[in-house]
């Protein structure tokens, strides 16, 4: 008998073989970033080439290796799922209210926009090829065999392009000087508020259709489809009103505690207690746990310790959960190929179809944040120059995406062959923003000269 058939009979399911492929998964992970690093892409990218390159095991047939097993990839999910509730928490811990508060009107209107035009399209493209095309027909009989509408898959397939991630076009617009300008101030502030619309997006789509993850420890049946709307509406308000409540004199805490007791360990140990315990009660009020991270993070913002919370959050997450949390993201390309053979993931494989609906998809995804933002910041009095510009920085792409497209796939609202459509609208958007930005603004500074 070989050694690896001797380890794969005898030891899977040793709580250590988690940490064979663990270990590979932060050594590729973290060169990969490190190279991504020197081309100025984004270390996320460097995670997910890693997860891919570790997920080449899957190509070996499982009596014959011992490192993608179905117990240790169950373990690699379970330490994904705290790194999802950490980068939301930290999202929120950063964002700065008194922003959002000084552009007011205008970046709210370029928000919405940019979220009703991707939303829309995303929306009408999966509509089409789902009635029009019969894309995997099996999937949405699944879907009504569960009781859920497939309606609400199209919808969701609209609200995965709504999100949004700034990080790229913040360090573009630094680099050029733009970022403290009123397009770089429109650009962050938007960027905020969309995250805060997207995720409450995912939550009521997700709640309404009943999906898996929807699933809390009390519903009330009303037997009524329209009433039931209403008391889901009623419940994530309770939520909300609750959070804005108890967040006040958490706040005040936690702004006590940093003038205090500065630097200390207890901090952020006690605002990771309450970014578990706040994600848990979201659960419990119909509504997915990465609102309720993000809202325990909003409730820290802008208090004295927010800055070191942030910090040592950010640590905690980026040494383990985030990278495992973005490789795992990369396995599930696999099993959404057919590669593989876990138990604990539904397999499929991409159809002709399919492919042809993710591509227009993708494409819809570039074009619907451009177009919407940028018709969002004309309206608002932008020029068509400054406009476009809004438009193409929020046109990038990052974790909210990958977070909010594996939300769907967990939930069972979409099927797990749009991640590899999601890694390939980050990667081409990752590439796009940057040099489209400093085409437009260099543009825009040699006609102010010219001028």
């Amino acid at each position: 008998m070989s050694l690896s058939s001797l380890i794969s009979t005898s030891f899977t399911n040793e709580p250590y073989m988690i940490l064979l492929p663990l270990g590979l998964i932060l050594i590729v992970g973290k060169l990969l970033s490190l190279l991504m690093a020197k081309f100025k892409i984004p270390e996320v990218i460097g995670y997910l080439l890693g997860g891919l390159l570790v997920g080449l095991f899957y190509f070996i047939p499982e009596e014959s290796q011992f490192i993608l097993t179905d117990y240790s990839v169950e373990g690699i999910n379970d330490l994904a799922k705290i790194g999802v509730v950490l980068i939301l928490f930290e999202a929120g811990v950063t964002t700065n209210l008194g922003q959002i508060k000084k552009q007011g009107k205008s970046s709210m209107v370029i928000t919405s926009f940019g979220v009703i035009f991707p939303l829309v399209l995303g929306f009408l493209v999966a509509f089409m090829f789902r009635f029009f095309g019969h894309m995997d027909e099996s999937f949405y009989i699944g879907l009504e065999q569960a009781g859920t509408s497939p309606f609400y898959s199209d919808i969701y397939y609209g609200v995965i392009l709504t999100a949004t991630s700034v990080s790229i076009t913040v360090a573009t617009l630094k680099e050029l000087g733009k970022l403290d300008g009123p397009v770089g101030t429109s650009l962050v502030s938007a960027a905020i508020i969309d995250d805060v619309i997207g995720i409450v997006l995912l939550s009521i789509v997700i709640s309404l259709s009943g999906g898996e993850e929807a699933t809390a420890p009390w519903v009330i049946s009303t037997g009524d489809s329209a009433w039931s709307v209403v008391f889901l509406i009623l419940i994530m308000a309770a939520f909300f009103a609750i959070s804005i409540a108890l967040g006040i004199g958490v706040h005040k805490l936690f702004d006590w505690m940093g003038k205090k007791y500065p630097h200390h360990r207890r901090i952020p140990m006690l605002s990771l207690g309450f970014c578990f315990l706040w994600a848990f009660v979201a659960e419990i009020f119909h509504i997915a746990d990465i609102t309720g991270a993000y809202v325990a993070g909003l409730i820290l913002a802008n208090t004295s310790a927010s800055s070191y919370i942030d910090h040592r959050v950010e640590t905690t997450a980026n040494v383990l959960f985030t990278p495992v949390f973005f490789a795992s993201v990369a396995l599930k390309m696999f099993s959404s190929l057919g590669v593989g053979s876990s138990s604990a993931e539904s397999i499929s494989s991409i159809s002709g179809v399919f492919i042809g609906f993710g591509l227009v998809w993708v494409v819809c995804g570039l074009l619907g944040k451009v177009l919407g933002a940028g018709f969002g910041a004309k309206i608002t009095g932008s020029n068509f120059k400054d406009s476009t510009i809004i438009g193409v920085g929020m046109m990038a792409r990052a974790e909210v995406l990958i977070v909010t497209a594996q939300e769907g796939v967990d939930s069972g609202l979409v099927e797990p062959a749009i991640i590899p459509f999601t890694l390939i609208l980050i990667l081409v958007s990752s590439f796009l923003t940057p040099i489209l930005l400093r085409y437009l603004c260099k543009e825009k500074n040699e006609v102010v000269k010219g001028a």
